[in-house]
C-alpha cells in the first residue's frame, strides 16, 4: 500500500507542496512585469523612464529640486539627473545590513510617499516604481551626492553588483542620478525608446510645474526624420499651463480669441491649474488631464470637476442672458469644440492600478468643479463678446447631436404603443430623452398624486405594485419571467443584461420614489437590487436615482417647511422656529395621502427638491483584484448578498451584529 502511495504522489499532474513557489525580493517582476507596468510593449517600456522622471518631479513639487536632466542615449541608456535631496544612504533601521538607498532600490512597496512627512503631494503613491525600473534594467548606476559626499552602487537585473560605495567629497552637487536600460529578454522585440515621445513627456512635465527647468537631450543618431523633436533644449514654461496651451496652439483661429485660465491653492496645500480655449476647427479638440504632475489619459474624477464646471457655467450664463435652450447642453456639448489642459495637486491620490491611468479620488471631483467654477463665470462675464460666440458654438453642436438623435430613435409614441402598458405607464410629452425622467412609485394612489404633480413634458409615471420580486433570491427564470419587472424593462426601453443599450433608454433620470418610512425604504431596496443586478450599466452610467420626499410638514403662522425623519423635524423646530405659539407638526402617511402641490413642490420639482444618486464602484476599474475599486465592489456584492441574498441566517446575524448601533425604530 506503501509503495502504491508513493507512487501515486510521484506520478505526473500531482499537485504537493512542492508545487507551491515564493517569489522574493524583485523575482515576481521579471516574471509577471505586465502586473507592474502594464506589459512588454514599448508603451510599458517608456513607463520605466516615466517611473524613474517621475521621482525627479516629486522632488521639485515638494520644493526641493528646480533642474532635471533627461538624456538617451544611443544605446538606448536613459539618464534621469535632479538636484534635489538625494535618496538617503544611512542605514535602514529595518534592515541594518542595507542601505536606504538598497532598500528603496530593491525592496518593492519601499519608499518616503506613504505619509506625508517628506511629499504632501506626489506621483510615486506604491513604492515599487523604481524598484520596477531597477529589476526590468540590463543595468541600473545610481549616484548620490548627499551631505556633500558622493555615493554611487551598480545593480545588474535588479541585484547589487557591489556595496554602495563612498566616492568622495563634493563641494558643489547634490541630487540623484539614475542611469539604466532596459533588460532586452524582458520586452517584445523591437520595443525601443523613441526620443519623440521621451521629449513630450519632458515637456510635458516642465509645463505642468513651473518651478522647474527640464533640460533634454538625445544621441542625433536617434532622431531620424523627427524634425520637430530637437537634440538638445532647456523645457521651462514660467506661465505654465496657458504658456503651452498658447504655443502649441499657435495661430489656430479660436472662437473670440480668447483662452480661460487659472489656478487655485487651498489651505492644505492642493492645487488646481488649467487651461482651455475653444477652436473653430473644433473636429481637432482634445482635454489632457494630469494628477500630481502623472498623465491619466483615461480622465478620471478630476476631469468630471472640470467638465461639471464648465458644462454648469455655459448653462448659467445662458440662463442669464435669456439663452433658455441651452439648459440642454450636455459635457460634451461644451468641450466639444475645446483644447483643454488640467493639472491637480492633491494628498492621497487613488488611480486605477499601478500604470494610473485614470484618478478616482471621488473628492477631486468637487475639489476641481469649486476652483473652475467661480473663475469661469467671472471670465464669461467680463468677456460677453467671447462668451456669446461660445455660447453660438456650443448651441450648434448641441442642435446638431439632437438632431442626429431623432433620426436614430423610434417615435415615443409608436414605442409606447408597442409596450402596452396604457394603464400604468402615462409617459412624458418630449421626445428626446434628455432631460426626462421616470418616477417609479408605490401602487395606483401615489401614482395619482405624482400624475397630477408632474411636469407633462419631462415626467413619466409608473406605478408598480407593492413590493416587487427580490431578484438576489429568486431564480433567473423567475426573475426574467416576472410580468411586473418586465412592465419595468419595456418602459424604459433599453432591455436588460448582456443585451442592454445606453442608446435605447428612453429616459435621463430613472428615480425610485418611495413612502418615507421603512416600507418605501424595503422597496426602494428591492428596485436597487433589482437594477444591479439586472441591468448595472444604467446605475454605473449614473441615470438611477432616490428622490427624497418628506416625513413631516410642519407649520406655524405663515412658516412652512418640510422635514425628512425626526432628527430633520426636530433641528428644524430648534433652529427655525420661535419659541412664541404653537408648531402644528402632521405626519405623512405615505406619497398618495400628499396633496399633488406640495408633492410636486417637496419631491418633483427639480428646482427645490432633493435627490440622490445612486453609485457603484466601476466595474472596469476591479480588474486589478488588489485595487481598491476591486475591494469596494466586493464589499457592495458581499453586503447585497448579505441583506439581500437568499440565506437568512446571513441577515440574522447581520441583525445581530448591528442591533446594539440603533437608537431609534420606526414601527
Amino acid at each position: 500500500m506503501e509503495d502504491l502511495f508513493e507512487a501515486a504522489t510521484q506520478a505526473p499532474g500531482v499537485y504537493t507542496a512542492k508545487d507551491i513557489e515564493v517569489l522574493e525580493g524583485l523575482e515576481p517582476v521579471r516574471r509577471r512585469p505586465g502586473m507592474y507596468i502594464g506589459g512588454t510593449d514599448e508603451a510599458a517600456l517608456h513607463h520605466l523612464a516615466s517611473e524613474a522622471l517621475d521621482n525627479a518631479m516629486d522632488e521639485a513639487v515638494a520644493g526641493h529640486a528646480t533642474l532635471i536632466d533627461l538624456e538617451l542615449s544611443a544605446d538606448m541608456t536613459v539618464t534621469v539627473r535632479d538636484n534635489g535631496r538625494g535618496i538617503p544612504v544611512d542605514p535602514h533601521p529595518k534592515f541594518h545590513d542595507k542601505s536606504a538607498l538598497e532598500v528603496i532600490l530593491t525592496t518593492l512597496h519601499s519608499g518616503g510617499k506613504f505619509s506625508d512627512n517628506a511629499y504632501s503631494t506626489s506621483g510615486g503613491l506604491h513604492g515599487v516604481g523604481i524598484s520596477v525600473v531597477n529589476a526590468l534594467s540590463d543595468f541600473l548606476e545610481v549616484e548620490v551626492a548627499r551631505d556633500r559626499m558622493l555615493h554611487t552602487q551598480r545593480y545588474r537585473r535588479g541585484v547589487p553588483e557591489s556595496e554602495l560605495r563612498t566616492v568622495g567629497r563634493v563641494s558643489n552637487r547634490r541630487g540623484t542620478v539614475v542611469r539604466f536600460r532596459p533588460d532586452r529578454t524582458i520586452f517584445e522585440t523591437g520595443a525601443r525608446f523613441r526620443p519623440s515621445r521621451l521629449y513630450r513627456l519632458a515637456r510635458s512635465k516642465a509645463y505642468l510645474f513651473r518651478g522647474v527647468r527640464i533640460r533634454w537631450s538625445c544621441d542625433p543618431g536617434l532622431l531620424g526624420d523627427a524634425a520637430d523633436v530637437p537634440a538638445s533644449e532647456t523645457l521651462h514654461y514660467p506661465g505654465g499651463l496657458a504658456d503651452f496651451l498658447a504655443g502649441t496652439l499657435g495661430d489656430r483661429p479660436r472662437i473670440g480669441a480668447g483662452l480661460f485660465s487659472g489656478e487655485t491653492v487651498s489651505g492644505d496645500g492642493e492645487r488646481v491649474e488649467w487651461a482651455v480655449s475653444w477652436i473653430e476647427d473644433s473636429d481637432d479638440g482634445f482635454l489632457r488631464s494630469y494628477c500630481n504632475t502623472i498623465p491619466t489619459p483615461n480622465g478620471g474624477t478630476h476631469e468630471a470637476g472640470f467638465r461639471q464646471a464648465l458644462t454648469k457655467g455655459v448653462r448659467a450664463y445662458a440662463e442669464l442672458t435669456g439663452r433658455r435652450k441651452l439648459a440642454q447642453a450636455t459635457p460634451d456639448d461644451v468641450l466639444g469644440g475645446a483644447c483643454g489642459l488640467l493639472s491637480a495637486f492633491i494628498r492621497d491620490p487613488q488611480f486605477q492600478g499601478q500604470t494610473k491611468e485614470r484618478l478616482t479620488n471621488t473628492t477631486a471631483t468637487r475639489l476641481v468643479e469649486q476652483a473652475v467654477r467661480d473663475h469661469f463665470d467671472h471670465w464669461l462675464s467680463g468677456t460677453p463678446a467671447i462668451a456669446g460666440a461660445l455660447l453660438d458654438s456650443v448651441l450648434e453642436r448641441m442642435e446638431d447631436r439632437l438632431r442626429r438623435r431623432r433620426q436614430k430613435e423610434v417615435g415615443r409614441k409608436s414605442a409606447t404603443r408597442k409596450l402596452r402598458l396604457p394603464g400604468k405607464l402615462t409617459d412624458c410629452s418630449l421626445d428626446e430623452s434628455e432631460g426626462t425622467e421616470i418616477f417609479l412609485v408605490e401602487g395606483d394612489s401615489a401614482g395619482g398624486s405624482a400624475k397630477q404633480a408632474r411636469d407633462r413634458a419631462t415626467q413619466a409615471i409608473l406605478p408598480l405594485r407593492g413590493k416587487i420580486l427580490n431578484v438576489a433570491s429568486a431564480s433567473s427564470d423567475k426573475a426574467r419571467g416576472n410580468q411586473e419587472l418586465n412592465d419595468l424593462v419595456q418602459a424604459l426601453g433599453c432591455g436588460r443584461g448582456d443585451r442592454y443599450a445606453e442608446s435605447d433608454l428612453r429616459y435621463e433620470r430613472v428615480i425610485i420614489m418611495t413612502d418615507a418610512d421603512v416600507d418605501g425604504a424595503h422597496i426602494a431596496s428591492l428596485l436597487m437590487t433589482f437594477f444591479h443586478r439586472e441591468i448595472p450599466q444604467l446605475v454605473e452610467n449614473g441615470h438611477l436615482y432616490l428622490a427624497m420626499p418628506p416625513l413631516y410638514r410642519l407649520n406655524q403662522g405663515g412658516l412652512t417647511l418640510y422635514a425628512r425623519d425626526d432628527a430633520h423635524r426636530d433641528a428644524l423646530i430648534r433652529e427655525r422656529f420661535s419659541g412664541r405659539g404653537k408648531v402644528e407638526i402632521s405626519r405623512f402617511k405615505g406619497l398618495g395621502e400628499m396633496p399633488p402641490g406640495q408633492l410636486r413642490e417637496t419631491t418633483m420639482d427639480p428646482a427645490r427638491r432633493t435627490l440622490l444618486q445612486v453609485r457603484v464602484p466601476p466595474r472596469a476599474g476591479a480588474a486589478d483584484p488588489d485595487s481598491d475599486c476591486a475591494r469596494e465592489r466586493r464589499e457592495l456584492e458581499n453586503t447585497v448578498e448579505t441583506l439581500m441574498g437568499r440565506k437568512a441566517e446571513n441577515r440574522f446575524a447581520y441583525i445581530q451584529e448591528k442591533a446594539r448601533f440603533v437608537d431609534t425604530l420606526d414601527i
